[in-house]
């Protein structure tokens, strides 16, 4: 080995060396003046824990504050592999918890098995009662976690209006998703030390964030109301083996809504095993063709016009008119009849011809100003504007069919309110189904009001379209069956024949009737929806008496008087007072 090879492996060594030396002082220089984060914590002697703190869900109450839904506290289990030492004792904890949470020791016994991990979850949302046994049990490695599950006490009770809060709190559907950031609240953040099995170092305690828990919300619903609508559709789906059902009830005056209902329904304590269509508000998302009990809005429009008079008569052509090449059709066919009668005999050929007194472009704007064709505004999510094309999309025979309710398609909300604007001398109210929100302190953070959308008709015209109305229960009219003892209703029944396949198909109807009472001075509206009933088919038939079972027992839950006129005339049968 020569001098010169010598010297070179010399330098070579040497500038290893310092290369070395250069790169350790640079990293101590570094790590002392940017130290990392874990190493900050592990200096301070332990394991920072930053633990999140839940916060409760607000809570969901009718209008007499009954519960509706709440958050129940919860606890997550959780194992700490790294502290099971060796097999046996990874069996015995495994065969443990099976046996408390009612699981397969075949499931957990893998979560046991990940040395490298330090948090497995074993089964989320489980009761206090149930983790205080197992606690009890001291099982190594196994740890707990606050949380928190949505629960709904009455199971089905109103779910298409309470919607439902998934496993991760997130509101889906109805007041859950509507007002979910007003429910959510604020979760708190708890920062200290854990020691190595992850139980909190108490006396290192540092920042602690205090959570804000999620606001109130109170309804307008009545919970005996509600009962009510939802027993008569149970009924009314076993009696007429009806496809889907659906009930609004709502105050004329105000547009609160104080009961809402649709079957099929679901548990939103199960919502994973739901049906789609179950979850579905069908009162203000499904849209449908009417039938007659749109001609109300087709004979207030005119009378308010002037361009008809009550006892005005038409020639309802005995049941059948032909009408720029197609034939119209009336289920009970007449002759001449008044505009009174018309509404009381529900003739299809009468609506028509009234229509045609007013033309296409006013019998459009009428329509519109009693909110067809569009949103009304109600505080829950899913609500469908209808559909009601522009006049000038109108085909030759529209100005025939839309007056008896075809060639437009509605939801029963849309003409609820329709009819609760006649019964509210033609103020149309916005409807709505929050009463207010408060926050965990009661401080009042959202307030519903009555809001008036508009007047589509005077006062005149909507106390005499409430004369008319009301024949429509007396006997000869089509809504005898919707009467309630001790009160005068108004209301008008409507059998629409569906289109199925690209035509009308007489086999499928829609049975409906809109009511309202005392009719003098109206209360309440109800408005009744059944799907493809079967043998039975026509709203009086169908829909009417369910209106009646309904009626009869909501004037005795709200308290509202009978009818003045009844109690007078049967006051002067008896010769005397009741």
């Amino acid at each position: 080995m020569t001098e010169r090879t010598t010297t070179w492996r010399m330098i070579l060594v040497l500038i290893a060396v310092l290369g070395v030396w250069t790169g350790l002082c640079g990293r101590l220089v570094y790590l002392h003046l940017f130290p990392s984060q874990k190493l900050v914590e592990d200096s301070q002697g332990g394991h920072i824990l930053k633990r999140e703190l839940p916060v409760a869900r607000g809570r969901i109450f009718d209008t007499h504050g009954h519960l509706l839904a709440l958050d129940l506290p919860m606890k997550n289990v959780i194992a700490d592999p790294t502290l099971t030492t060796n097999d046996q004792q990874k069996y015995d904890v495994a065969l443990k918890l099976a046996q408390t949470l009612n699981l397969d020791p075949a499931l957990i016994l893998p979560r046991l098995e990940t040395p490298r991990s330090r948090y497995k979850v074993i089964q989320k949302f489980v009761s206090v009662e149930i983790t205080t046994n197992l606690a009890a049990q001291k099982l190594p490695g196994v740890f707990f976690e606050d949380a928190s599950a949505r629960r709904y006490p009455h199971g089905t009770f109103a779910c298409q209006v309470l919607g439902f809060a998934n496993l991760e709190g997130v509101g889906s559907a109805g007041v859950e998703q509507r007002f979910h950031d007003l429910l959510k609240g604020r979760p708190g953040l708890r920062i200290g030390e854990q020691d190595g099995k992850h139980r909190e170092i108490y006396d290192r305690r540092g920042t602690e964030i205090e959570p804000q828990d999620g606001a109130d919300v109170h309804l307008t619903l009545d919970m005996h109301v509600q009962h009510l609508v939802e027993r008569a559709l149970d009924e009314a789906m076993r009696v007429h083996q009806a496809k889907r059902a659906w009930c609004l009830v709502e105050r004329v005056r105000t547009g609160e809504i104080l009961a809402m209902a649709a079957r099929p329904n679901f548990d939103p304590n199960d919502y994973r095993n739901a049906d789609t269509n179950a979850i579905k508000n069908l009162a203000i998302s499904h849209v449908y063709e009417p039938g007659s009990t749109f001609k109300l809005a087709t004979v207030a429009a005119a009378l308010d016009a002037g361009t008809v008079t009550a006892d005005q008569i038409f020639d309802c052509e005995s049941g059948k008119w032909l009408f720029r090449g197609r034939l119209l059709h009336d289920y009970h066919p007449a002759g001449r009849l008044t505009v009174a009668d018309i509404i009381k005999k529900s003739s299809n050929i009468g609506a028509a011809k009234i229509a045609l007194t007013l033309g296409e472009e006013r019998l459009d704007q009428y329509l519109r100003a009693f909110g067809f064709g569009r949103r009304l505004g109600l505080d829950l999510p899913g609500e469908e504007g209808g559909i009601l094309y522009p006049h000038r999309q109108w085909t030759a025979l529209s100005i025939s069919r839309i007056p008896m309710g075809h060639e437009v398609a509605v939801t029963a909300l849309q003409l609820l309110n329709a009819l609760c604007c006649v019964a509210n001398d033609g103020h149309l109210m916005r409807p709505y189904v929050v009463a207010r929100i408060e926050d965990a302190k009661g401080l009042v953070l959202r307030r519903g009001a009555p809001v008036e959308l508009g007047q589509p008709i005077r006062e005149d015209t909507a106390r005499l379209m409430r004369k008319l109305l009301i024949r429509a229960t007396e006997p000869g009219g089509t809504s005898t069956k919707a009467c309630v003892a001790g009160y005068t209703v108004g209301g008008k029944t409507g059998t629409a024949v569906k289109f199925v396949n690209g035509q009308y198909d007489s086999r499928y109807n829609v049975a409906s009737f809109c009511g309202f009472l005392p009719a003098e001075k109206p209360e309440i509206g109800l408005m009744v929806v059944v799907d493809e009933p079967q043998p039975l088919h026509t709203g009086g038939l169908v829909a009417a008496p369910i209106f009646s079972q309904i009626a009869s027992n909501a004037v005795r839950c709200l308290q509202i008087p009978a009818s003045a006129t009844l109690l007078a005339g049967a006051a002067e049968t008896t010769g005397g007072p009741l």
